[in-house]
């Protein structure tokens, strides 16, 4: 018998993808505070991807005690330019700042998926894409802020690729899926491996 599926998010784009694949899964929400958890991390010098995976890691763990025997998805991203980790931003001014400084220059998005159940993990797994802006003036931030309105707060680069946030890009080198925020390649392959779903 195939374990059951929980996915350990909120995230409407997360869920969508395993619908889309055709995945059978249950979905609930983590309550756990993401900044309590980065904070130390960050601080001790942890790289971004690790970060992402530390926090994949605890969304599943606090699912998991939900549902005794099931296979937990968790996931998490972070972006990075340098040493700087990006997280959503508080408002349009804030939101203006972040596209401002990644105006010409090529930040990272780290994708962790981890799989646990019940309190131990599985698998982990962390994919990396580049993304380059274009040179953006600030006119432009500005205009386009103004179309895209509060959605440019839902996500820490403040865009959304999938919308008109393509835009601002020159070139990205990357898994779709990845900057989406959920490896699904591996993932599917994991758990196919792993006799969750059909292979």
């Amino acid at each position: 018998m195939r374990p059951s599926l929980v996915l350990a998010s909120a995230s409407p784009f997360r869920r969508t993808l395993l619908v889309n694949a055709g995945l059978s899964f249950e979905a609930r929400a983590a309550e756990i505070d993401e900044r309590a958890l980065e904070q130390p991390l960050e601080s001790s010098g942890a790289s971004p991807a690790d970060v992402a995976l530390v926090l994949a890691e605890a969304k599943a763990k606090d699912v998991a005690r939900h549902f005794p025997g099931a296979l937990v998805i968790g996931s998490d991203q972070t972006m990075s330019l340098g040493s700087r980790v990006y997280h959503k931003p508080r408002d349009l001014a804030e939101a203006a700042e972040h596209l401002l400084s990644l105006s010409g220059k090529t930040h990272s998005l780290n994708s962790a998926v981890v799989l646990i159940r019940d309190d131990a993990v599985v698998w982990r797994h962390v994919s990396t894409a580049s993304m380059t802006v274009r040179r953006l003036r600030q006119g432009f931030i500005d205009r386009h802020l103004e179309r895209v309105g509060a959605k440019a707060l839902t996500s820490v680069g403040a865009y959304q690729l999938e919308g008109e946030g393509i835009q601002l890009f020159e070139r990205i080198d990357g898994d779709y899926f990845t900057i989406l925020g959920l490896p699904m390649l591996p993932l599917l392959s994991r758990l196919r491996e792993m006799g969750a779903i059909d292979a």
